[in-house]
Parts: C-alpha cells; structure tokens; sequence
C-alpha cells in the first residue's frame, strides 16, 4: 500500500495478486515493444506511469522505474549513454510528481502527466549539457595548471584519474597508471602540494579529493521553464 507520509492514509494499493501483476508486466512488456508510431518521450512517460503503478516489487520501484526513463530513451536512440539524470527533477518536484501519479490513475490525467515527464526531460537536458561543458572547461584548466605547474608528473592517465571520481587513491593512480605504489604516492602527494587535490585520511586511508570536481558536480541547479 501507498501511503500519505504526512497523514498516513492509504492513497493507492497496487495490485497483490501474482497473476495479475504477472499479466501486467507482460502488458508493459509489449506497450514498450510495440510498432505503433508513438512518440518514444510519450511511451517513455506512459511506461513509467504504468510500471509504477504496477508497483511489482517490495522495494526500489521508484528507481526502477526511474532506471526504465533512460532504457526507453537509448533504445529510442533519443541516448547514446544514461547520462540523463531525472531523479533530481523528480526530487524536486516530488509533491507534483505524486500527485500527478495518484490524479492520472483516478481521472485520466494522461495529458497533464506526459507534460509534466517530458517537461522533466527538457530542464534535466539543459541541465545536464550545462554539467557536460563545466565538466570539460574545469578538465582543460586542470590540464593546463598540471602542465604548467607539475610537468615532470603530468600525463592523460594521470587527468583522467582526477576526473573519473570526486576522489582518488593510491590504489586507483597505481591501476590506472600502471605505476609503483611509491610512485602513485609521490605523484598524489606532489598534486596536493600544488593544491589541484586536498588529501584527507579516513582511517588507515588517505584520500585525495578533487575539490572543484566535487563541488561542481554536488552544485548543479536546474532551470525550471514555463
């Protein structure tokens, strides 16, 4: 059951019987194959809808069903990769999204909530492009800072490893540069020196965090459009 988290009250019990939920699947499974000429952002948001409803697991439908947004949009070729990150737009408009949800199932809202996922779709593109072009103007100033500045350590290998993840390690340096553990530490500890990582130790662990990295991308904003 699907409660109202501020009052308690059930707002919606999906199906409980297996055979129903079975056939519901299969159902699904055929809208999203199906050669009909619907517009794949349409069938996209239909699927999702229609999933969630559905509810078919205890747990993790919702990003399940979030995880299906971006296999309809690829398998549309709409995506090359699942770099579309609808969740933050779900998670700020969590009170519209349940609400569409709930009204689509009682009234047949259908049009109101295709608008409101596609529209999702557009703000999280913007968005995302936005992260994409910070992301590759932050790399090449990090590249040029460690050619101008570390040049007997700077190499590809090496920016790509500050990049791959807000942190690295000395373990990770030493895989993806195929370097000793004491050359991986001396090119860490060089690179907090200069200040491109701030090393921290968690335990018997020393991290070495790309601050700019990390703060682009736990900063990132949508712009919300009419």
């Amino acid at each position: 059951m699907l409660k109202n988290h501020a009052t308690g009250q059930v707002v919606y019990e999906p199906p409980q019987d297996a055979r129903e939920v079975e056939s519901l699947m299969g159902n699904l499974v055929d809208f999203l194959h199906a050669e009909n000429g619907l517009d794949p952002l349409l069938r996209m948001a239909i699927a999702h809808h229609q999933f969630e409803s559905i509810h078919p697991f205890y747990d993790g439908n919702g990003r399940t069903g979030r995880i299906l947004n971006l296999l309809v949009l690829q398998r549309e070729s709409l995506l090359d990769l699942p770099v579309l990150y609808l969740s933050r737009y779900i998670t700020n408009t969590k009170s519209e999204y349940y609400r569409l949800l709930q009204e689509t199932r009682e009234k047949g809202l259908w049009a109101e909530w295709c608008h409101y996922l596609v529209k999702g779709v557009a703000v999280t593109a913007r968005s995302e492009i936005g992260l994409v072009k910070s992301l590759r103007d932050l790399m090449q100033a990090t590249k040029q800072g460690m050619r101008e500045r570390v040049p007997k350590i700077y190499s590809q290998d090496l920016l790509n490893n500050l990049f791959r993840h807000p942190y690295t390690k000395i373990e990770f340096v030493e895989r993806d540069l195929g370097v000793s553990r004491v050359t991986a530490t001396k090119y860490l500890e060089k690179l907090s020196l200069e200040g491109f990582v701030r090393k921290e130790k968690r335990g018997k662990t020393n991290f070495y965090i790309n601050e700019t990295l990390f703060h682009l991308l736990t900063g990132v904003n949508l712009t919300f459009i009419p």
